[in-house]
């Protein structure tokens, strides 16, 4: 055979191999997280009663991570973190105050429009990118329409979920996560006013004193006062907080229940369909299982953990819906599927009527909130058939914060060499390439406050965690913080240690057993190794503005986002009005 003839199967060969390492090298992308999933929920980590086959599916066909950890105990900073590879503190996405989350959609505090988000590096790479689901990471800056932390601001192409959080509030008959703040600043202070208006009339009546009718009319009218605005609160807000978005676009205000999941799970499908020739980044972002719980038809009542467990395992259709859809149209091979929670289960949400509407986080205490093992250690399953091996277990500490580094190189982005990245990329361990995770130190933060320091020491098995204070759990003895609601992280809420609580996460997995100089020889040279790295990593912080600033935080009426002609009552059904268009 000529030479020349030789050199055409070896060039078609040459070119086949480019093209498999080319698709290999940029997959897509697809990173599903859910809302307060206890590591204890799914199958393929325990469970034993709720039914998820189709997350148990993932993890069969990939690896199962069994100490991945989130940046954060709470919704707000932990997806700061998953979105930039970054710890909370370094965006001012972490609260110095007692609330750590946003709770209203015309707040100006957000991700900063200078931080960079997986979505915006692999948008520069060509992909088309999408965030289905929840937001939470801020709206506005100055005006309505400047959209400054919007998910279109920082890197996806298209939005569609909703930009706050499902609180019990969105709900009507599901309760308030402001019970507490309307026991103090609603029903204390009229009952003050009620008392004091029956003591001055009573001492007008006996002729003790002499009240100016003055008085009586101010204090009645602080208190109607004080009860118009508690009633316009809440008239008004589930239609101003709980609304559905299509990039820009209010589509529904309030938002409906009604087979809510299913339409996340279609626009999700719809989007893969759209990209079946392009590279795509779907970041899927369940409301499921945060309060306020809801299931469709299909669903509710058929769990053994009530509404819980049916909202797991309608959350576990949706999932298997996505990965049918990329067998059909043959994308599984070349589709890195990305599965976690971004915290741990939230153990004190319980109904009025005694029932249990947080999840398991197995074996470890604590949970949503605090840095105990059960409000940070996740889920965390990673699936890419033509590349990772399936059925691997690994139980090398890693974060959702490795998300950022690993999809940036594999979409061929130059990490941003102008900041610190604290995510590592994962592709070593996931590929056997490597043995350890590149974490030797990470740093668990309860809001902005540094609160435990995990230490991987190499070539050592132990996993040593030191905490700086706990939260203090109430009632004593109970696994959370049950009076507050969740715990918090600073003054009479937490207990200071000096020196600090010890654990060996390897052996005491359940954090039980604190160890002393008496149990463990080395006991204050690992505090002094601890205390080293926490004080270089404390020097890496700059100051930057706080997102989360009393300013920042609350309602700001020229930042309300309304459907457009719908008047005062910010109330609209787009959704509705297209599907009968559509019929």
């Amino acid at each position: 055979m000529p030479l020349r003839k030789m050199k055409i199967p070896f060039l078609l060969l040459f070119f086949l191999w480019e093209a498999e390492s080319h698709t290999a090298s940029r997959p897509n992308i697809i990173l599903v997280m859910a809302d307060d999933l206890g590591i204890g929920d799914p199958g393929c980590y325990g469970n034993k009663t709720l039914r998820t086959p189709n997350i148990d599916r993932l993890a069969s066909g990939g690896v199962k991570l069994t100490q991945h950890l989130a940046a954060s105990p709470l919704c707000t900073p932990s997806r700061a973190a998953f979105m930039t590879g970054r710890y909370p503190v370094r965006s001012g996405m972490a609260s110095w105050s007692r609330t750590g989350v946003f709770l209203f959609t015309a707040s100006s505090g957000g991700l900063p429009t200078n931080e960079i988000t997986f979505a915006k590096l692999l948008k520069d790479q060509g992909y088309s990118t999408a965030l289905i689901g929840k937001w939470h990471l801020g709206m506005s800056c100055h005006s309505k329409t400047d959209f400054c932390h919007h998910p279109l601001h920082h890197g996806f192409n298209y939005f569609y979920g909703i930009s706050l959080t499902n609180l019990r509030d969105c709900k009507p008959g599901e309760g308030s996560v402001f019970t507490t703040a309307f026991k103090r600043l609603v029903f204390i202070p009229l009952q003050i006013i009620g008392v004091t208006l029956l003591t001055f009339a009573a001492l007008n009546c006996l002729g003790l004193l002499r009240v100016p009718l003055g008085i009586f009319f101010s204090l009645l009218f602080l208190a109607a006062l004080i009860l118009t605005l508690f009633l316009g609160f809440l008239h008004y807000f589930r239609p101003l907080n709980c609304f559905m978005m299509r990039n820009y676009e209010i589509i529904q205000q309030p938002m409906s229940y009604d087979n809510l999941t299913q339409r996340l799970t279609v626009e999700a499908a719809q989007f893969i369909q759209r990209n079946t020739e392009t590279p795509f980044l779907l970041v899927l972002s369940y409301l499921h299982v945060h309060t306020a719980l809801f299931s469709s038809k299909d669903f509710a009542g058929k769990s053994k953990h009530g509404v819980y467990g049916d909202a797991v395992e309608e959350m576990d259709w949706s999932v298997g819906q996505i990965l049918n859809l990329l067998d059909e149209l043959r994308l599984a091979n070349d589709t890195l599927i990305y599965f976690t929670s971004d915290q741990g289960a939230h153990v004190e949400e319980v109904s009025s009527k005694g029932e249990i509407h947080g999840g398991s986080n197995g074996i470890y205490k604590g949970g949503k909130a605090n840095n105990w093992e059960g409000g940070i250690r996740v889920p965390g399953i990673l699936r890419w058939p033509r590349v990772i091996q399936a059925g691997q277990k690994i139980d090398e500490p890693t974060s959702n914060m490795d998300i950022f580094p690993t999809v940036a190189k594999l979409a061929g982005a130059p990490l941003p060499e102008d900041r610190i990245i604290d995510g590592r990329d994962l592709m070593p361990l996931l590929e056997g390439k490597s043995q350890r995770s590149d974490h030797e130190f990470l740093f668990h933060y309860c809001n902005a406050y540094l609160n435990a320091v995990r230490w991987h020491p190499q070539n050592s098995t132990s996993i040593w965690k030191a905490f700086f204070f706990t939260p203090n759990f109430n009632p004593v003895g109970s696994n959370g913080c049950f009076a507050t609601h969740v715990c918090f992280c600073f003054g009479s809420y937490v207990t200071h240690h000096d020196p600090p609580l010890l654990f060996d996460i390897s052996k005491d997995p359940r954090e039980r057993n604190p160890l002393t100089p008496a149990t463990e020889p080395r006991f204050y040279e690992i505090l002094k190794v601890i205390q080293e790295a926490a004080d270089r990593h404390t020097q890496t912080l700059p100051e930057v503005p706080n997102q989360f600033s009393w300013d920042n935080f609350l309602w700001k009426p020229w930042l309300q986002l309304c459907c457009p002609s719908s008047g005062l009552s910010c109330q609209c059904d787009r959704e509705k009005q297209d599907k009968r268009l559509s019929h």
